[in-house]
């Protein structure tokens, strides 16, 4: 085969491939805008988009596979590249927050915080996870709605300074996609 999700998802070069897109990020938004308020909300925004990317490759790679041994260790690889990749946006939309002083609406934020917290967690304790394997397809579900909601608020307006864009119309389709498919799955196996 000419491209293995799995060995690219094992792959240190993903990680650092990844770091280095968040440094281009944050390095070309400053040079643009040279404005550090501007800077942080524009690196929140694309780095979320990347973050989007790297969730959907191990996603992709858990609907396609019964996951085996090594296929395990390779999805877990891919899950902690995320985890560290959306670390880097948390800090990029934390600063964002502070420094543009944007109001939070608790709601939204119990929402979102656990999905970061099954986003930091979940990948580093992958002992655990191999016994209770339904903890992955929540991973992927509530993580994979809470990143739908997420893309529908910025359609509707809800975000301030972020305006509707064709690629958050795309995002909430190949997000909803993955979800159809998931819950697709979700139903043969309960189902057989």
């Amino acid at each position: 085969m000419f491209f293995s999700l799995s060995a690219l998802l094992a792959s240190k070069k993903y990680l650092i491939l990844g770091i280095i897109f968040e440094f281009i990020i944050f390095g070309s938004v400053y040079l643009l805008t040279y404005d550090m308020g501007e800077t942080f909300r524009l690196a929140a925004r694309y780095s979320g988009r990347l973050s989007l990317l790297v969730f959907l490759l191990p996603f992709a790679f858990y609907l396609q596979n019964q996951l085996g041994e090594n296929d395990q260790r390779s999805l877990f690889a891919g899950l902690r590249v995320f985890a560290i990749l959306h670390a880097i946006h948390f800090g990029f939309l934390t600063a964002n927050v502070v420094w543009n002083a944007i109001p939070l609406v608790p709601v939204k934020l119990t929402g979102g915080a656990l999905a970061y917290l099954m986003i930091l967690c979940l990948p580093f304790f992958e002992s655990k996870i191999k016994a209770y394997k339904w903890l992955l397809s929540l991973y992927f579900f509530y993580v994979g709605v809470v990143m739908s909601v997420t893309y529908l608020s910025r359609i509707k307006g809800d975000f301030e300074g972020s305006e509707s864009s064709p690629i958050h119309y795309l995002a909430l389709g190949v997000l909803g996609l993955f979800l159809l498919v998931f819950l697709r799955q979700l139903v043969n196996r309960i189902r057989s």
